[in-house]
């Protein structure tokens, strides 16, 4: 396997796998808008490759927009992505490894968001098992508290916040 920081030729494998499994919303765009941030300092990209295909990828935010977060000076690990036919193959142990050494490098502790229903709940497991722990506010809708009583609806904007300290 190969994790190497984002390029503009990666734009077009990357958009591609996706659309193939029909996840709409990671187009070329995106990924040279992710490319213009990370040349920008603002955020970094890792992409997976695995035997020559592309396998997945993840961001480190350096300023994330969750407030506890920014407040902190918490660097935030987002977007995390691992095609299906390469999960369970240590791709996202792999990245997050990496992306965590970036942090390390920088920060003590990490930051990152998972979404609440069934599709993440790999994704939960992980994290929990490589040490992040909740951050205590709940639910988030959209990076804001969903209040008592509220109404929101169960999408990828709905999550759990967690850290990780990097430096036991």
């Amino acid at each position: 396997m190969e994790l190497r920081p984002l390029t503009l030729h990666d734009a077009p494998p990357m958009a591609a796998a996706f659309r193939a499994l029909g996840w709409p919303g990671k187009t070329e765009e995106d990924y040279a808008a992710y490319f213009a941030r990370q040349q920008s300092g603002e955020l970094v990209v890792l992409v997976a490759w695995s035997g020559g295909q592309f396998a997945g990828y993840g961001c480190v935010s350096w300023r994330s927009d969750y407030p506890p977060f920014r407040d902190g000076s918490i660097p935030e690990i987002q977007d995390l992505n691992v095609l299906p036919d390469h999960r369970r193959q240590g791709v996202g142990t792999a990245l997050l490894d990496a992306l965590e050494a970036l942090i390390a490098a920088r920060s003590p502790v990490a930051g990152l968001g998972v979404g609440v229903y069934a599709d993440y709940g790999s994704a939960m497991r992980l994290y929990v098992a490589r040490g992040y722990q909740f951050d205590g506010r709940g639910l988030m809708s959209a990076g804001r508290p969903a209040e008592p009583g509220s109404t929101v609806r169960i999408d990828d904007d709905v999550t759990l916040m967690l850290t990780k300290n990097l430096r036991p």
